[in-house]
């Protein structure tokens, strides 16, 4: 990672090195958890236990909160082929008697580059099959997901671990297309004085945002700063529940012969880890850099699409 990556316009050169299709089928069935948990369709997050939660909130030192969304993103670019819509509804001229009201709308198509989202187990399937051997063709339709959809997880309060790329190893920012390879982690581990552990969500910043904003926006489709799949077994072991990053969490071009997104189908599919893809994480490594600090809490709140029963959490007695 320190040595110099390829300017703007350059060839992508450092997203290897390249793994083969069986290659990657073997590193798949290495990582997969099926039949680990129940209920299978909250996947990893069944490692969040009760007390998981309350070693987390011990993490609160300053009570600075940060957000990690992106902006609501209207505007139509190389990184945002469908814009999300914003529109209003009312505009005060329509109700009577007093008060009048504003009502707006707003919708989006959340599997972009442009707008911050979760991807629940339902999104990725590995030759034909969903997380815990679930065939896709079965539960997923035109209504929407009977296995592994958003609704399924519910909110997380977790342990979280920022990877500051560019604050470990003194860049503005990896370029577009360069791979994060085990060694990584673990020298950001040491750099920032963090360990990995069980239930912890993962977020890498690669200077993405940053980046853009300074350079202007690009296609990431075609490159951008990720994972190389070689990163997963180490993030498996640790026992991670969740990964998430200022890109879409894959290194692309995609190093596997025909899989384009590896981390996804790995983390989904095989380990039933949820992603978060295109944070801004700037403000968080402002925090974290000046508490000296790269451990914190994290609450992720997934649109609660259908009324379900409430679980306990594991270990929670109750």
């Amino acid at each position: 990672m320190p040595s110099k990556p390829p300017g703007p316009g350059s060839a992508v050169t450092g997203n290897g090195p390249a793994v083969s299709r069986r290659g990657f089928d073997t590193l798949f069935e290495a990582v997969r958890t099926w039949g680990r948990w129940e209920p299978a369709d909250r996947g990893a997050w069944n490692r969040v236990t009760a007390d998981q939660v309350r070693r987390a909130t011990a993490e609160v030192r300053s009570g600075v909160v940060v957000p990690l969304a992106l902006p609501w993103n209207t505007r139509a670019g190389p990184d945002n082929h469908r814009p999300a819509l914003h529109h209003m509804t009312d505009l005060g001229d329509v109700e009577s008697p007093e008060p009048t009201a504003h009502k707006d709308f707003i919708a989006a198509d959340y599997h972009g580059k442009g707008v911050s989202h979760l991807d629940a187990l339902c999104h990725i399937a590995y030759r034909g099959q969903l997380y815990d051997g679930r065939t896709a063709a079965d539960v997923v339709g035109t209504a929407g997901a009977r296995f592994g959809a958003v609704s399924a997880l519910g909110p997380l309060v977790t342990r979280g671990v920022l990877l500051d790329l560019p604050a470990v190893f003194g860049i503005r920012w990896p370029e577009p297309g360069q791979a994060v390879h085990a060694e990584d982690i673990t020298a950001a581990e040491r750099a920032l004085g963090v360990t990995i552990g069980e239930g912890d969500a993962v977020l890498l910043r690669s200077g993405h945002v940053r980046r853009r904003t300074e350079l202007g926006a690009w296609d990431p489709d075609t490159a951008s700063a990720g994972f190389h799949v070689d990163a997963v077994p180490l993030l498996a072991e640790r026992g991670i529940a969740l990964l998430g990053g200022d890109g879409d969490n894959d290194v692309r071009p995609s190093p596997v012969e025909g899989v384009h997104s590896p981390v996804h189908a790995l983390a989904l599919a095989a380990m039933g880890v949820p992603l978060l893809d295109n944070l801004d994480l700037d403000a968080l490594s402002a925090a974290t850099g000046e508490a000296g600090r790269y451990e914190f809490l994290l609450l992720v709140a997934p649109l609660n699409r259908n009324r379900r029963v409430r679980r306990p959490l594991p270990g929670s007695g109750r």
